[in-house]
């Protein structure tokens, strides 16, 4: 019998199923409703054999301009387990190309590079793609080591700095209420200007803290009301994964950008949560900073598509224009669709 795949309209019953397959945050309930509110649609699937769920879904659709019709993509997941991955994706691939038309399937999944999954992703019909949204080599902490072992895989300073944060008189815990969050977003906008990365508007943040709730906490370092740094995550179950940092002036002079750190990651111990994901290391001075708290290194398997569409040739090739912007990629991809139409009208029957 070949899986169905069923619909989940059930918030408490989608994330009791992320964390049954100890997914990841960014397969929340609260997560698609962030992005829903922001020019995504958001389909939520169960993949069920005869009777059981062996794997399960939050899909992101994107409209493209026609003929494309849509990119389908699934931002850490799909979930499931090794010996399902295989007809996992391949019913995936199907509902996305039948319910959404969509000319390929994007996943770039929290398995491992050189995992068991890797041969089932293949096997799929996937292949390797550059257009990456959440960076593969990353940083991931095992949070059931003790606090002297985690410390051991730091460099002398780091764990220096990170005493002295902690018997400072800064306050370490979580931001409660949106007039903290507004400290938060005020010390973000100072972080990105000074490291020169772009940030989104001011109300996507504020709904993935009402969206995600005690999913999406933000550890904050206070000196009494004033806030001087801060990590913001997403949590599931068993995995907590950094969003967003940023720190002032002030924090960075006093170093409580170590501390806040190292509140953040035993703030999720205390919560459950057995990995701590660094969110993506670059060659820049923000992953610097990340790769002082450990030794290693962790390389996920990255962004893998499936073509779903004849078209598919043509949108490869115009997405990585399309991503530098998104009215060029407006442009590219218009463009593209335009170069694809009169091939179209060619291959009708009849025509």
């Amino acid at each position: 019998m070949i899986p169905a795949v069923v619909p989940c309209t059930d918030r408490a019953l989608w994330d009791d199923h992320v964390d049954r397959f100890q997914g990841h945050p960014q397969q929340l309930w609260g997560w698609g409703e962030t992005k829903a509110m922001h020019g995504w649609t958001v389909d939520r699937v169960l993949i069920n054999d005869a009777g059981n769920t062996i794997g399960c879904a939050q899909l992101l659709v994107r409209r493209l301009p026609l003929p494309f019709r849509a990119l389908v993509y699934i931002p850490r997941g799909p979930m499931c387990a090794p010996e399902n991955a295989q007809a996992v994706l391949n019913r995936l691939a199907e509902h996305a190309a039948v319910r959404h038309g969509g000319v390929a399937l994007s996943i770039e999944p929290d398995w491992d590079q050189d995992s068991v999954f890797a041969g089932a992703v293949a096997a799929a019909g996937f292949r390797p793609s550059a257009n990456t949204v959440l960076i593969p080599r990353t940083l991931i902490l095992d949070l059931t080591r003790s606090d002297d072992e985690l410390m051991a895989d730091m460099s002398k300073s780091t764990r220096a700095n990170i005493r002295k944060a902690m018997r400072s008189d800064v306050e370490f815990r979580k931001v409660k209420n949106d007039a903290e969050l507004e400290q938060v977003l005020a010390i973000y906008h100072e972080t990105a200007e000074r490291a020169g990365f772009g940030i989104h508007e001011d109300q996507y943040y504020r709904d993935i803290f009402r969206n995600m709730g005690d999913g999406s906490p933000i550890i904050g370092a206070f000196d009494g009301e004033q806030l001087l740094a801060f990590v913001w995550l997403a949590r599931s179950g068993s995995t907590a994964f950094e969003l967003y940092g940023g720190v002032s002036a002030e924090g960075q002079k006093q170093r409580v950008n170590y501390g806040v750190k190292w509140a953040a990651l035993q703030a999720m111990r205390e919560d459950g949560c057995r990995r701590y994901d660094f969110n993506g290391l670059l060659n820049d001075g923000i992953s610097d900073f990340k790769k002082q708290f450990a030794k290693h290194e962790n390389m996920l398997m990255g962004t893998w598509e499936k073509p779903l569409s004849p078209l598919y040739p043509a949108y490869a090739q115009a997405m990585p224009l399309a991503r530098r912007g998104l009215q060029t990629g407006r442009r590219v991809l218009k463009a593209a669709a335009g170069r694809v139409r009169p091939l179209l009208q060619r291959l009708r029957p009849g025509s």
